[in-house]
């Protein structure tokens, strides 16, 4: 494969550039109640506008403490991140 097929995306939060098959996607959905919130989407299937994240707790402590996701996912307001915070851990304890 040439390096300029390669489909690059950046992280949210650490900023570095990286592979989709690398980093986590994620979009904000209506909850409901008025809520915005971020959930994971690790098929990649969900419909709307994604960012993109390493599925690390450091990355994702980096983009919520940026305010990142409201950015990148061009929303307004605060926005629920406990789904992808719960992925992510989840994540972390089957790698250690």
């Amino acid at each position: 494969m040439r390096p300029h097929d390669v489909s690059l995306r950046t992280c949210v939060g650490c900023r570095t550039r990286a592979t989709r098959q690398e980093l986590l996607r994620v979009v904000a959905i209506d909850s409901g109640e008025g809520l915005t919130e971020v959930v994971p989407d690790p098929d990649r299937r969900r419909p709307g506008r994604g960012a993109h994240l390493h599925p690390t707790p450091a990355c994702l402590a980096l983009a919520l403490r940026r305010r990142a996701f409201p950015r990148a996912l061009r929303v307004s307001g605060r926005l629920a991140s406990g789904r992808v915070e719960e992925y992510v851990a989840g994540l972390a304890g089957e790698q250690q």
